[in-house]
């Protein structure tokens, strides 16, 4: 083999009847920059120059699909191992699995490469993909030229009977011309097709078709002149009638500037459908995958976990004794959050945590994780990142306690090391606690509520992960609410409902008319649904066009015919505070004659002040041990009860003694 062009020149001139060539070098075709050291050497031609001067120019693409699919692979075939089944050889899966299809014709095909964008969805229900000939065609079809020049339309009216098949056209076709066209319906869509025409019809070499090719696509008027003669002439002499044949050819070189190279396009759709199929069968492998390819973009993560969910798969949280610097799949199914993702932890954090897990074992507890990691790989900022995202919730009574005993374990584990230092053992008992034992260093404190340990899933997963924000005002939404979004099924045609839901998604778009429209997409856990804010909506309710708000929403509900759900055109829209004021008759406050004296007063008015000047009256409810009375306070006292009133309220009095009241 040769291994420099030098070598390959001259063993090239050995061959060449005796002839000596001369040594040539890279250098005598291209001006080369390498670096100080001559490493890395770059032309300084581009890639059309580089052609011209003599040298072939090769296209080398970086594809990180194909990872996706080995580190799925890795997951899948392991566990069939262990259960005593065949390996899944992802060159040997059968083209024509009609579940496969059946989830591309349903247009699930987030994560499956090339076919995931909004766009190709659109296409796909149209097309209604059912054999691979189709993928490849998809990939080629969802192109500009395509789209525009109304051969996509045609492609699609053809393969579902609603235009004749002909080929290429009803008027100019010819028979011969059936085998090639007919896995297209007619449709000259790849570069090798107009080749194959050429070849038919007219007689071109190989060759001679590839130039025609390449002279349609640059629409040179001088060499196109020259190829309709040499076509005609060809077509004549292989017996087809000229004026067809310049019909035909005039078609051909209308649609070759759209045209694409299949063997381009089938590479692509060979990929397309290997990961359509692992997320049809491994579909918990297949999203952990592609999840850790994402796993430092935060909002590709989100809507992969998204779909996890719309999928029916559980996500659990990252977990420092189960989970990986990847996503994972446990033995259940269920898909480990990969450690690596969290925000603010790194990979050598966690190469320096599963070195110790892998060395003794799992971790029982915060303080014997502290006393066994290297807390100069793994310090303090890295661990209150770890408890934030859940992933020592197994090692504590919960993540306040856990936060609140960092420092003791944290200083305990520096004790341990420097008695280890000094060839002392574990003195300080980190290491040897009974159970109980090391459940009495846990600090006592509440555990958080809800709302902040979700916010802190927030700060360091990007996601709520283990709840839901909606989950604190169920109750109270279904006193605004016609029903929860799983079951906002209209009866009939445009009906009115009232829902309400998280806002994950929220955009403004600007239609071809010039009109704006709002677009946000609600998630109360159960369900979703996209709402629209057309023009008079929007005007009014645009600034709550805002990702994780809670809104309630009012306006005619119908069915979308893209993705199968719900879909709603917004009449009205309001935040919880606004929402309170419109279904609430009063804000219920109980007093016990015990808790009244002047701190408790003055306290009480200062929560008040700032949320004066609203609609809803407060009523407080005063008990004592031998009689009880209901005051409402005057009207300048009445308030908007938005979060904030409410938790300092409960704070004060104690959550079952503040309550809203409704009609």
């Amino acid at each position: 083999m040769c291994r420099t062009l030098e070598g390959c020149t001259r063993n090239a001139g050995k061959h060449a009847g005796g002839v000596v060539i001369s040594p040539t070098t890279i250098t005598d075709f291209a001006p080369i920059y390498a670096d100080s050291e001559g490493h890395f050497p770059v032309t300084q031609f581009d890639k059309n120059d580089v052609e011209t001067a003599g040298l072939v120019k090769f296209d080398f693409l970086g594809l990180r699909t194909l990872t996706i699919i080995d580190w799925a692979l890795g997951l899948i075939n392991p566990r069939l191992e262990r259960e005593g089944k065949e390996p899944v050889r992802i060159e040997s899966i059968p083209l024509d699995d009609q579940p496969s299809f059946q989830l591309l014709q349903n247009s699930e095909t987030t994560a499956v490469f090339q076919l995931e964008s909004r766009g190709m969805k659109e296409l796909i229900k149209r097309l209604q993909p059912d054999c691979f000939e189709d993928i490849i065609a998809l990939v080629a079809l969802f192109r500009p030229g395509p789209l525009q020049s109304g051969m996509v339309d045609n492609f699609i009216d053809r393969k579902h009977g609603r235009e004749a098949v002909s080929y290429p056209d009803e008027t100019w076709q010819h028979e011969s011309l059936k085998e090639t066209l007919e896995p297209t319906y007619g449709i000259i869509l790849y570069q090798e097709q107009v080749m194959q025409i050429a070849q038919i019809l007219a007689g071109y070499t190989l060759g001679g078709a590839d130039m025609l090719r390449r002279a349609m696509g640059k629409k040179k008027p001088e060499e196109m002149a020259k190829q309709r003669a040499v076509f005609e002439e060809g077509a004549i002499n292989n017996g087809v009638d000229g004026e067809l044949a310049m019909k035909i050819f005039d078609l051909v070189e209308k649609f070759a500037g759209y045209g694409f190279n299949k063997s381009h396009s089938a590479a692509y759709a060979l990929v397309s459908y290997q990961t359509l199929w692992l997320k049809k069968h491994y579909p918990a492998e297949f999203m952990a995958a592609v999840m850790t390819a994402d796993m430092d973009n935060t909002e590709k993560v989100v809507g992969l976990v998204d779909e996890c969910f719309r999928m029916k798969l559980k996500v659990l949280p990252p977990d420092i004794n189960a989970g990986l610097f990847r996503f994972n799949v446990n033995d259940e199914g269920a898909i480990v959050y990969g450690i690596g993702a969290i925000k603010g932890v790194g990979e050598g954090p966690i190469d320096a945590i599963i070195e110790a897990r892998n060395k003794d074992g799992y971790f029982r507890d915060l303080f014997d994780f502290c006393a066994r990691i290297d807390l100069k790989k793994v310090n303090k900022r890295v661990i209150e990142k770890l408890i934030m995202a859940g992933a020592l919730d197994k090692l504590g009574p919960h993540r306040a306690a856990l936060m609140a005993s960092l420092n003791d374990a944290v200083k305990a584990a520096s004790q341990h090391h420097q008695a280890e230092a000094f060839g002392q053992g574990d003195m300080f008992g980190v290491l040897t606690d009974a159970p109980e034992e090391v459940e009495n260093k846990y600090t006592q404190v509440p555990a958080w509520p809800e709302k902040v340990w979700l916010e802190g899933e927030r700060e360091t997963l990007g996601l709520y992960l283990t709840g839901h924000p909606i989950n604190a005002y169920l109750k109270e939404l279904t006193k605004y609410t016609s029903c929860r979004l799983k079951d906002a099924t209209p009866t009939r045609r445009d009906q009115s409902l009232t829902v309400a839901g998280l806002v994950i998604a929220a955009r403004v778009m600007t239609t071809k008319r010039g009109t704006r429209i709002g677009i946000m997409t609600l998630d109360d856990r159960s369900g979703r649904m996209e709402v629209m804010l057309f023009s008079d909506a929007l005007d009014k309710y645009a600034e709550l066009l805002e990702k994780d708000k809670i809104v309630v929403v009012s306006g005619q509900v119908s069915f979308d015919d893209f993705n199968g759900g719900l879909k709603m055109s917004a009449r009205e829209v309001l935040d919880l505070g606004s929402a309170r004021e419109k279904f609430t008759r009063g804000l219920s406050i109980s007093l016990l004659e015990q808790q009244i004296d002047e701190r408790f007063y003055q306290r009480f008015m200062e929560i008040l002040t700032p949320h004066k000047a609203g609609t809803v009256p407060v009523n407080i409810y005063y008990q004592r041990s031998d009689a009880r009375a209901k005051l409402t306070l005057g009207t300048e006292w009445r308030v908007t009860p938005n979060d904030t009133l409410l938790e300092e309220l409960q704070q004060l009095l104690g959550k079952d003694q503040v309550e809203l009241e409704f009609n």
